[in-house]
């Protein structure tokens, strides 16, 4: 035990690439006990990404990197700013606004940041905003990437703690509003504070022609519901709906009534039993291609190409930390160290809430030192049993395992939103890191309410049927 987890940390404070440490550290574990023949490496290596819920990564991936040359993230900003735009402290609630709406499509932190995190903090600078307020707050948005469905963290626990990915989506959708809250507020504090005044005119047609789009949006789901009442099949329901509210926002141009209607399209069709999350990965790349190619036509075969060649190269990067991580955490159960670390923790508590106080310190100190994904695919293993044996609903600490390693990217040494921002803004990585401060109370706020409310993360799977 001591030589997998020494080795691995050795090699980690060399500055050797995660998945390359864990790799290393395994085969010499084996070669050195003997506790399984050395092929064993290859094929516990395979085995961990022959998965077929795997497949939503490289899917969801592309679709953030579709989205983002599609020009879909300026549109998504222009309606932010006409939605709240006019606040005390705009662009920060502006900010915010962009990152829910992009979350719906991405399902990654990093996408968030590198993606409208680029367009919102150059905004801000020109309105006056110090380059550390708008660091801060895109930092902080950029948490929600994971937490509002879709998402690659719930795809990744889901394979890992067998549970339904759906309901780990479905679960994701309130914590993600207080979330949305939490930070709105904190933007309101730091406005009153400073005296800032709005970035954008009040302006009713404005607000009207946002929140008319914010309508049609939601009207989608009620026409088809109605529509499935007056005898038409789901199917042509459907088709019937999309037809129309193509026709509408191709005559009015609007701003983002197509990109919000990727959650909808993602979340009803899982509902509906119409495809798995898996396949709702495969969905999110089809609406991108239609959005960039068909409706907006910002797209070319050269920008298809680039967002792909950059999707394998992403991929590639997490599914090497997963096939890494898988044979680590393997050992780790095989060694015993496993076990040993979920005996000292029960001999601590049998009461499940100091139990959950304990695991968000571990994982909050995990998240700050080792990648999302191998974070996920070591920890469930040694987690899960005792989280099971407590009683705590494995849907429910899926998000509290997601948010504590999105906290944990906003932190050095190895925090890769903390990295995206300070390269985007120019800023060094300690005035990074001193901008970010700030936004970890709303952040824990949320973690502490989400811990210790299960509910906020159980009712909407409940009452959707995809949890017990």
């Amino acid at each position: 035990m001591l030589l997998l987890l020494g080795g691995f940390l050795i090699l980690m404070l060399l500055g050797v690439p995660v998945a390359i440490a864990m790799a290393s550290s395994s085969l010499l574990y084996i070669l050195v006990s003997g506790v399984t023949p050395d092929v064993t490496l290859a094929q516990r290596m395979i085995a961990g990404v022959e998965s077929f819920p795997l497949l939503a990564v490289p899917f969801f991936i592309l679709a953030g990197n579709l989205m983002n040359i599609a020009g879909v993230t300026g549109r998504i900003y222009k309606f932010a700013v006409a939605l709240v735009g006019w606040m005390r402290g705009g662009l920060g609630h502006v900010n915010i606004i962009g990152s829910v709406i992009f979350s719906g499509m991405s399902g990654t932190a990093i996408a968030d940041a590198a993606g409208l995190g680029t367009i919102e903090i150059k905004a801000m600078k020109d309105h006056g905003y110090s380059t550390e307020f708008s660091v801060g707050v895109t930092a902080a948005s950029a948490t929600l990437g994971p937490i509002i469905p879709p998402s690659l963290p719930f795809v990744i626990y889901g394979m890992m703690a067998n549970v339904s990915i759906g309901a780990l989506f479905l679960g994701g959708v309130i914590p993600g509003v207080v979330m949305t809250l939490l930070m709105m507020a904190t933007v309101t504090y730091f406005a009153h504070k400073n005296n800032w005044g709005s970035d954008a005119p009040f302006s009713w047609p404005q607000l009207g022609s946002a929140g008319l789009e914010i309508a049609i949006v939601l009207a989608f789901p009620l026409a088809i519901w109605l529509m499935t009442l007056a005898g038409l099949s789901t199917n042509l329901a459907v088709v019937i709906g999309l037809g129309t509210l193509l026709a509408i926002d191709w005559y009015f141009d609007f701003s983002a009534v197509m990109a919000l209607m990727a959650p909808v399209i993602l979340i009803g069709g899982m509902t509906l039993g119409w495809f798995t999350p898996t396949e709702a990965a495969v969905a999110a790349v089809i609406w991108s291609l239609f959005l960039g190619l068909v409706r907006y036509r910002t797209m070319t075969l050269k920008t298809v190409a680039k967002a792909t060649f950059d999707t394998i190269e992403t991929t590639a990067s997490v599914l090497f930390i997963v096939t890494a991580a898988s044979i680590f955490a393997w050992l780790l159960t095989v060694s015993q160290a496993a076990q040993l670390l979920s005996d000292w923790m029960l001999s601590i508590t049998h009461n499940k809430w100091v139990f959950l106080a304990l695991a968000n310190i571990l994982i909050l100190f995990v998240g700050c030192f080792i990648d999302t994904t191998a974070a996920i695919t070591i920890l469930v293993p040694i987690l899960l049993p005792i989280v099971l044996k407590l009683g705590i609903d494995p849907i429910h600490f899926g998000l509290i395992m997601t948010l504590n390693l999105m906290i944990g990217l906003l932190h050095p040494p190895l925090g890769m939103v903390l990295f995206v921002l300070a390269r985007v803004a120019k800023l060094s990585v300690e005035r990074t890191t001193v901008a970010i401060l700030p936004w970890l109370v709303p952040l824990m706020l949320a973690l502490i309410a989400i811990t210790y409310i299960p509910e906020l993360t159980l009712w909407l799977p409940k009452y959707m049927g995809l949890s017990k």
